[in-house]
């Protein structure tokens, strides 16, 4: 049985300012926005070429047995793209704060394009969900 990764719930506080960040600003295609049960509003988003896609949720009861995630305690979710400056120059043009392009070096995290797989960048959402970008060396298909 396959079993995918599909959806992944990013905790935040405003639904409309995520739904522009991560839509207008992060380029993620907003696949749904509605009212999916009284007092449920749910935004489904996917990156450009990704097979996964986020949720912001608001008024969604917990399911007994999970914890809830508060906003911006979500980190570590890793993006991948295949030019990390023209990614970086693009979040940038758009108005995201982006750190510079970093490769773990042999004294750590050094500032810089690294070789394969070791190009890296990083941002924030307006809560302080963190994310990490990394440089592939092809599309995901290719690989």
């Amino acid at each position: 049985m396959n079993m995918t990764l599909e959806v992944v719930p990013v905790p935040v506080t405003d639904l409309d300012r995520a739904k522009e960040f991560y839509g207008e600003k992060c380029g993620f295609r907003i696949d749904l926005d509605s009212e999916v049960a009284p007092g449920i509003r749910v935004i489904q988003a996917t990156p450009p070429g990704s097979r996964c896609s986020i949720a912001l949720l608001s008024g969604m009861p917990q399911m007994p047995g999970t914890r809830k995630s508060e906003p911006g305690s979500l980190h570590g979710l890793q993006l991948c793209v295949t030019d990390i400056e023209a990614a970086r120059a693009g979040l940038v043009e758009r108005g995201v704060r982006v750190s510079p392009v970093m490769r773990l070096g042999a004294t750590g995290w050094e500032e810089g394009k690294g070789d394969t797989w070791n190009s890296f960048m990083s941002f924030e959402d307006p809560d302080g969900n963190g994310w990490l970008v990394q440089e592939a060396p092809a599309e995901l298909s290719e690989r």
